[in-house]
């Protein structure tokens, strides 16, 4: 079977890319305010992001479950409006892996800035 190529001249290619590989990077940037529960850190990242990036529940909860078994974020239960929802805290592991991962998109960004000239 062969694979399919990926149309590289469609912006949706791109977007989607970049998008998934900024959702780890932006679900820490929105817990880095305050601890929120799950569909606020969607709400979050789409606030931040300007709706660029809007992860789904089928990245937001296994990124979250990845940060908490990596001791990147804590998560407790608290019951809100009579429904129980895990709450996830940054820890000070997650806020310096955010401050590496920023770093290193700031680098990525002064590169396309400098480097990268619309042909």
């Amino acid at each position: 079977m062969t694979k399919k190529i990926p149309d590289f001249e469609d912006p949706r290619y791109w977007n989607s890319t970049i998008r998934m590989s900024m959702s780890k990077f932006f679900i820490l940037c929105a817990l880095t305010e305050r601890p929120l529960h799950g569909y606020d850190v969607t709400a979050e990242v789409e606030q931040r992001t300007q709706g660029f990036c809007s992860p789904g529940e089928g990245t937001i909860y296994p990124v979250l479950k990845q940060f908490a078994q990596g001791g990147y974020v804590t998560v407790h239960s608290e019951t809100i409006s009579g429904r129980v929802r895990k709450v996830y805290t940054i820890t000070d592991r997650g806020r310096r892996a955010y401050n590496v991962g920023l770093a290193e998109w700031q680098k990525v960004t002064a590169c396309l800035q400098t480097c990268c000239v619309a042909a």
